[in-house]
This record gives C-alpha cells, sequence and structure tokens, in this order.
C-alpha cells in the first residue's frame, strides 16, 4: 500500500466512524456519558487501527517525521516567546545611525537595489547614510531573528495582502506588522497596544475590534488586518503621502502635524524626522529596512521555510455552545498549541456563546469535517464536562496537592499542562493568566491531576525528578520515531517524560534504542 492510499484509507475510516456515530445518534436517544465514551472510543479505535495497518503493511514514517516533529517543538516553543517582539521594540526605540562595517553589501549594490524597490513601491525608498546603517545593522546583528520572522511570514503575509487588496492599499504594508508586532498576534506593549498592529483599546473599538473577558479581536489576525487597513487608509486620505500615514498610524496624527510645524512646513519624512518621537524616529528607517531585506531575501541567504500552516489548510466552524480549545484538542487529537496559535483572540482559551455573537474555531482542515460531523456528541461532552466542573475552587483544594513550579528556559503552557496532566485553561485559571506569555523564573501553582516526573523545582535551581514508577513497559525505538511521535503513542506522556525517565538531554534517538514507559 503506498502513502497515499494509507492516507485515503484513513480518512474513509475516520469517516465511516463518524458516519456510524450520526446514525446511532438518530435512532437512539442521546445519553451524555454514551456520547462522550462513543466519540472518544471511536477516535481512539480508528488511531489503533491505522497503527495496525501501517505495521501489518510495513509502511515506514517518512524519512523526514523526525525533523518535522523538532520543527514542531521548536515552533511551539517559539509562538509563546515573546523575545523576538521585545527586540524588536528595543531596535526601533534605540536606532542610533551609526556607520556599520557590512562589507557583504557594498554602497553601490544597495543603492541599486533601492532604487528599483522605490521604482515599484509608492513609498519613498531613497537611499541616504541613516537608512543603509539600519540595514547593515539588522543583517549583520539580526539574521536568527529575521529568519524567524521570514518563516512566520509565511503564514500571515497572504492573509494581509488580501485584506491590503480588498482597501486597496500598497501591498508593502504587510512589513508594517513586523515593526509593530514581530508577527507575535498577542503581543502587548508597554503601553497597552495589542495585536499584529498593535491597537490602543481605544482605536480598536472605534475600527469595530471587541474585547471583553473573553476575547480581544485586536489579536485576531484577520478582524485586525483589516480593521488596520481601514485605520490606515483613514490615515493616508488625511496625509496624502504614504510615509507621513505610516508615521501617524504609530505616533497619532497630531504628533505629526506638530513636527510639520515644528520643522517650518517641510513634509518629507525625513526632514520632520528630528522633530517626532523617538520611537518614531526610528520607526519608518525600521520598515523600509525589513521591506529591503525581505524583497532581497534570497539574495542575502535567507531560507523561505514553509510554515507549520497554510491559511487555506484551515477553516473555521461557527460554535453553538461554550467550548475550550482544551476540550476540542481532547476530541480532535489536535495539539492545544496549534488551537491556540489558530486561535489568538480567545484570551483564556474559551470560546464563548453569545446570542447574536458570531464566535468561531478555526481548525485544520483535516479535522473540520470530523468536528461537524460529530458535533451534536462533542457538544453532549462539552455540556457533561462543564457540569462535572461545577466544584470548589483552587482554594478550597488540599494544600499538600499543590506544588509551585518554577518557569524555566524553553517551558509553555502546553508543555507544562502535559507535563502534571492537567488543561491550559486550569493554569491560566489557578494563577490569574490573562495570556500565554510566561518569564523564565516565574512561579507557577499547580494541582496535578495524575502521578507526575517533574518535581517541584521551587527549592532549587537545580532540577530534580521523581523515579519512574507503577506499570513500566519498554518501548524499543524505530526509524523515523522521534520523542513526541512516541509520546503520542502513550496517553498522558510527554516529551520530557521521556527524556526524564531515561536520562535524554537532547533529542536524538537511534532505531533499536529501549526506552523506559511509565504506564501510570
Amino acid at each position: 500500500m503506498d502513502f497515499m492510499a494509507f492516507r485515503f484509507f484513513k480518512i474513509l475510516l475516520i469517516f465511516n466512524i463518524g458516519l456510524c456515530l450520526s446514525q446511532a445518534q438518530e435512532s437512539i436517544p442521546i445519553q451524555l456519558t454514551q456520547d462522550k465514551d462513543t466519540l472518544v472510543d471511536g477516535m481512539v479505535q480508528s488511531v489503533k487501527a491505522v497503527e495496525a495497518i501501517k505495521d501489518s503493511t510495513s509502511i515506514k514514517a517518512l524519512a523526514d517525521n523526525e525533523l518535522a516533529a523538532k520543527f514542531d517543538e521548536k515552533w511551539f516553543e517559539e509562538l509563546y516567546n515573546n523575545a523576538l517582539f521585545d527586540t524588536i521594540y528595543k531596535s526601533v526605540t534605540e536606532l542610533t545611525f551609526e556607520e556599520v562595517d557590512y562589507p557583504e553589501l557594498p554602497t553601490d549594490t544597495l543603492k541599486a537595489r533601492l532604487k528599483e524597490l522605490d521604482a515599484r513601491t509608492p513609498f519613498n525608498v531613497e537611499y541616504n547614510p541613516a537608512l543603509e546603517s539600519v540595514i547593515k545593522s539588522y543583517l549583520k546583528h539580526r539574521r536568527k531573528s529575521i529568519q524567524k520572522l521570514i518563516t512566520l511570514s509565511g503564514f500571515y503575509f497572504p492573509m494581509f495582502e488580501r485584506e491590503l487588496d480588498n482597501h486597496n492599499i500598497p501591498l508593502e504594508i504587510k512589513y508594517l506588522a513586523i515593526v509593530e508586532s514581530a508577527l507575535k498576534p498577542k503581543a502587548k506593549s508597554r503601553v497597552g497596544a495589542t495585536g499584529l498592529w498593535q491597537f490602543m483599546f481605544s482605536t480598536g473599538k472605534i475600527y469595530g475590534l471587541d474585547v471583553s473577558s473573553y476575547v480581544d479581536e485586536r489579536s485576531d489576525p484577520l478582524k485586525s488586518t483589516e480593521a488596520a487597513a481601514k485605520y490606515l487608509s483613514k490615515l493616508y486620505e488625511i496625509f496624502g503621502d504614504w510615509d507621513l500615514a505610516l508615521a501617524a498610524y504609530n505616533s497619532g496624527p497630531g504628533n505629526v502635524s506638530k513636527a510639520i510645524r515644528r520643522s517650518g512646513g517641510y513634509k518629507n519624512y525625513w526632514n520632520i524626522r528630528h522633530n517626532l518621537p523617538r520611537e518614531t524616529a526610528g520607526y519608518l528607517p525600521a520598515f523600509l529596512a525589513n521591506m529591503y531585506i525581505f524583497e532581497f531575501a534570497e539574495e542575502h541567504g535567507f531560507k523561505k521555510i514553509k510554515p507549520e500552516f497554510a491559511l487555506v489548510e484551515t477553516d473555521t466552524v461557527r460554535v453553538k455552545h461554550m467550548i475550550t480549545l482544551d476540550q476540542v484538542s481532547e476530541l480532535t487529537g489536535t495539539p492545544v498549541e496549534k488551537l491556540q496559535f489558530l486561535n489568538p483572540s480567545y484570551k483564556l482559551d474559551i470560546i464563548p456563546f453569545i446570542k447574536d455573537e458570531n464566535y468561531v474555531l478555526r481548525l485544520p482542515r483535516d479535522v473540520v469535517g470530523t468536528f461537524v460531523n460529530n458535533e451534536e456528541a462533542i457538544y453532549a461532552f462539552v455540556k457533561e464536562e462543564f457540569a462535572k466542573r461545577e466544584k470548589p475552587l483552587p482554594k478550597f483544594f488540599n494544600a499538600n496537592d499543590r506544588i509551585r513550579y518554577t518557569v524555566r528556559s524553553g517551558d509553555y503552557l502546553g508543555r507544562i499542562a502535559r507535563n502534571y496532566g492537567v488543561r491550559v485553561s486550569d493554569l491560566k485559571r489557578w494563577n490569574g493568566l490573562r495570556s500565554n506569555n510566561l518569564k523564565i523564573g516565574q512561579r507557577l501553582t499547580v494541582y496535578p491531576r495524575r502521578p507526575y516526573a517533574q518535581a517541584s523545582n521551587a527549592s532549587s535551581k537545580k532540577t530534580t525528578t521523581n523515579p519512574i514508577t507503577g506499570d513500566i513497559t519498554t518501548y524499543t525505538v524505530r526509524s523515523g520515531d522521534s520523542l513526541w511521535s512516541i509520546s503520542q503513542k502513550f496517553p498522558g506522556v510527554s516529551v520530557q517524560n521521556i527524556k526524564e525517565w531515561n536520562g535524554i538531554s537532547g533529542t536524538k534517538l537511534k532505531p533499536g534504542m529501549k526506552l523506559k514507559i511509565s504506564k501510570s
């Protein structure tokens, strides 16, 4: 059986399971527990069946599975790391425009490329020593960050371009989101501006972005891009110049008007820059520098890596009942980090159901069909889950059940939740977290729901681990295996569990290696 045939069989198998569930629902009154068990058991059986087929037909994992798993883990770490946003913000506010020694880009070559760029954009992309300084500084000192941004842009830029084109705005405006947020939908500035396009609360409201206890549409990629396009279009109407429109977007129209007055009536950005706020003075140079680097990325050795998702590979479902991303993850088998990435506007990882509001869940396309086909059973399970959660708050729990966890480098909420058998939404609720952002050294309260391998690290910087206990099985590593793919074979087991139980520090595995796994 070839790979395409196997994929078709898998899809057909899932469809038939869903069809059986649908037929059962038509002939038998819905019972909450039955629906939950049928749905979950059906999905588990489908996975087991697929695994059995793979074994019996000697279908091996694709050669790049291990690489893909490593990429997944690094991707998730990057999604919840605000360092990129912080460094972008710092670089804009602290630009010095000093001469930078970077012989890889001769001045004559830069002048020729800027002239070419100027011819195909409505921005004033003229050479000047200050712009050369910023471009060379970024190429010399920020290569790693720029490569990450180029990879992330593969997901965001297509949706930006669509909205910008709909509003007849230059497509190069997409590079503004790099300067504003480093392509972080949950980025938040020191003054409260939020999202990919950094809207303040009041401006977001004016342009139709809803902000409530559950939802912050400033973090919604599509809605915030539409709002940014409308706002930028209005600013261009006012100033009649895209450079000044961008300056006004950053500092407000009033500051641009004052800078024009103080400069004696000049309107060219470079002539009024010294009268703009410090952050805005570096804003347009940073924008133009990023535009140049992205437009000539290949010439400077950057790679266009396919992102984890493409927008066209996802679809939305309008929710019919309050549901959490944890529940969706549990029922569809989609990692909660992927769901958080696709649904960044839900502040508590909870999608509310409110009359006359159109809240949607964005899912990978290969999951949408399963979700829609089993909607009744899914919502029955969700209702039962919420009913079960009507219980005392954590402050009434036995204090002996509580641990204090200290956040380490590379940690994110999904990883910590899996280590302790809890939900991301639980961690947020217990610790009063409004976003996914964590800081190294931050202390978290956790009420573990199952035995855990990682002991509390609150008392010492040195990490200690509990020995593996209980019912133990041995897993033999096969070609194409990775820590992540192995962890998926054992419910409740994380990559970190496997590493700690087996004394593994890195991620490399060799076929034939024996791994101890705790079934408990």
